[in-house]
């Protein structure tokens, strides 16, 4: 089946019910998305579809080639520029790192819908589990990406 990821289509051989995930991380090399419950409930699968964050453990890779284009933590930006990442970088969000691919695409997809959120729109969207507690940085990090987009 065809793909289009990070803006390039791509061809796929795999079971029309393997988890998005594993064909972005095993077929296409994609290993920024990260696998931590399989069940939709950490966020550390996180990507984009047509800009919308998507938990891409739970979605078969035959529902992914209808629902449009996808994007990965490789591609949000060629170069760190995405308001996000680079108020993670400025403000130092992270701790071990794990869960933050999947944290930048859930805030880059809230902030497309919501470029104002307040804290009880954070509270609301952002469910990502960080397993080092930098969560009072995640806010941190959404209210100054904010001012940067």
């Amino acid at each position: 089946m065809k793909l289009t990821v990070n803006g390039n289509e791509v061809d796929v051989e795999v079971d029309e019910n393997t988890p998005l995930l594993w064909v972005l991380r095993e077929q296409l090399g994609l290993t920024g998305t990260k696998y931590g419950c399989g069940i939709a409930q950490c966020g550390a699968c996180t990507v984009h579809v047509n800009g919308q964050s998507v938990r891409s453990c739970v979605v078969p890779v035959s529902a992914a080639s209808q629902m449009g284009e996808i994007t990965t933590i490789e591609g949000l930006s060629d170069d760190g520029s995405h308001p996000v990442q680079q108020a993670w970088q400025e403000i130092d969000v992270p701790q071990c790192g794990f869960c933050q691919p999947g944290m930048i695409m859930a805030v880059a997809g809230m902030l497309n819908s919501n470029p104002n959120p307040t804290d009880e729109d954070i509270d609301a969207e952002i469910t990502n589990i960080c397993r080092c507690g930098t969560l009072a940085r995640v806010r941190k990090g959404i209210h100054l990406a904010k001012t940067k987009a």
